[in-house]
């Protein structure tokens, strides 16, 4: 009977301890745990976390690295935004001002940027201008010294390579103008809806290995989706090769880090006497909040730090092609020139001391010749997608997504020439491995956007903290 008593006093005074406020209650949860609650931990395919990612890039390479894209060699960028899009002709154009690009007067431009790409020795660089100016006229003839021939031959050879990810612009085109990335910044421009869907659209369903049948979880442009799509959705790239997974997680990281920086950098207030640009946290939550977007937010996330490490093991890579003596960041000016060489080894340098870099060997290993096959395909349908960004309606969003799109095929294309990279010569132009001036201003530029994102995600992971 005392056993029965007790037992009913203590069940009341539980019952009166949970009423009153004193029992242990869960607190809400916030809207930082909704984005971020997932995105922590190791990346899949991966030996690298979220958290070393984080303290490396916001502590020891944002800086540096947002201080050389400031300088005049990686701030000027080539471009052609008149290239008509090759797929279809209804391209609505955006007619915002927000989406205008102001391109540069030529006398902005410093003369060294605009009279070559980057000098070596006197000698070697009068060699490649012979070169490029034979190319230029199709000339391979018996005019030329033997040494020019053999090098025009080397350099055709070059750009036909099957090792170029991206269709490049030709910045010989007369629609080809300089623009100043510092005074054209990446940001939110209004240009949303059923045009920028079937850009993503014609990405994701034609150019990421996937069949018809399977469909794409919260995709705008489909109807009728639910949970069954989801999870079929992720049992088939599950059940891909690590290459087409890889190709799947870099474009999805690629458009997660646009859609940080259109939330971070969004247009608050519009008044005649200024306009307010700044951190929109419900446009941010309605990208990535865990709930609104049914789990797919933090999935998001994780494929920007995947993006981020693929980006980051190439530039540890491409170091000693930047090493060599011969090499300058030329502009002009040889002060600022030598100053700016001196950071980039720093940044690479302190990039290659990364302890958890992304081991790419796994990729196109096994049978030669399918191996071959597969990095043929996953090269096309990259090189495919650089050429959908001319079908973009918004001016400044396609200036941003051919530089980043260009900067990750150059990311791909040093990820795959590791032999050719270890076989340069010490001086001198190197023909079997080949950097561009846009190939190296874009590669910069691209991975300046991601670390940005890194940057701006523990922004917003404050700013959610005390909102539920």
């Amino acid at each position: 009977m005392d056993r029965g008593w007790g037992f009913l006093i203590g069940l009341l005074g539980a019952v009166w301890l949970l009423s009153s406020g004193h029992g242990e209650q869960q607190p809400p949860e916030t809207a930082a745990q909704r984005c971020f609650c997932q995105v922590s931990g190791y990346l899949d395919d991966c030996t690298c976390d979220v958290e070393t990612i984080d303290r490396f890039n916001n502590y020891r390479l944002f800086p540096r690295l947002q201080k050389l894209l400031e300088s005049d060699y990686f701030r000027y960028y080539k471009v052609n935004l008149k290239r008509p899009c090759p797929f279809w002709n209804d391209i609505s154009q955006c007619g915002r001002r927000d989406c205008a690009v102001k391109p540069c007067q030529s006398d902005e431009v410093p003369d060294g940027i605009k009279s070559a790409s980057y000098k070596y020795s006197e000698e070697a660089n009068n060699l490649i201008e012979e070169c490029e100016q034979a190319e230029r006229l199709g000339a391979v003839d018996e005019s030329l010294s033997e040494e020019t021939q053999k090098a025009v031959l080397q350099w055709t050879k070059h750009d036909d390579s099957s090792d170029n990810f991206c269709e490049a612009d030709d910045i010989q085109s007369p629609d080809a103008e300089y623009v100043d990335l510092l005074l054209n910044p990446e940001r939110y421009t209004g240009y949303k809806g059923p045009d920028a869907w079937k850009i993503w659209n014609v990405i994701y369903e034609e150019n990421c290995f996937k069949p018809q049948t399977i469909k794409r979880p919260l995709n705008p442009l489909a109807s009728g989706q639910g949970k069954s799509e989801e999870n079929t959705f992720y049992s088939w790239l599950e059940g891909l090769c690590v290459e087409k997974r890889a190709f799947y997680r870099l474009i999805s990281g690629l458009h997660a880090s646009i859609n940080v920086h259109l939330s971070a950098r969004y247009l608050l207030q519009d008044t005649w006497l200024e306009k307010k640009w700044g951190h929109n946290i419900t446009e941010f939550q309605q990208r990535f909040d865990g709930i609104l977007t049914e789990g797919e937010g933090p999935r998001r996330l994780k494929n920007l730090y995947f993006l981020y490490l693929i980006e980051l093991r190439a530039l540890s890579k491409v170091l000693p092609f930047f090493e060599r003596p011969d090499f300058q960041l030329f502009t002009g000016n040889k002060i600022q020139d030598e100053e700016n060489k001196m950071l980039l080894l720093e940044i690479l340098h302190e990039i290659k001391s990364f302890p958890l870099h992304f081991d790419e060997n796994s990729f196109f290993a096994g049978d030669k010749k399918e191996a071959h096959k597969l990095k043929e395909d996953f090269r096309l349908h990259f090189r495919n997608i650089s050429r959908i960004m001319d079908c973009v309606g918004c001016f400044k969003c396609r200036l941003w997504g051919k530089l980043q799109t260009q900067g990750l095929g150059t990311a791909l294309k040093i990820l795959f020439s590791e032999k050719l990279i270890a076989n340069m010569p010490e001086s001198g132009p190197s023909y079997e491995f080949h950097l561009t001036r846009q190939e190296i201003v874009s590669l910069f530029n691209a991975f300046g956007r991601i670390s940005t994102s890194v940057k701006e995600l523990e922004n917003f992971r404050n700013l959610l903290q005390s909102i539920h």
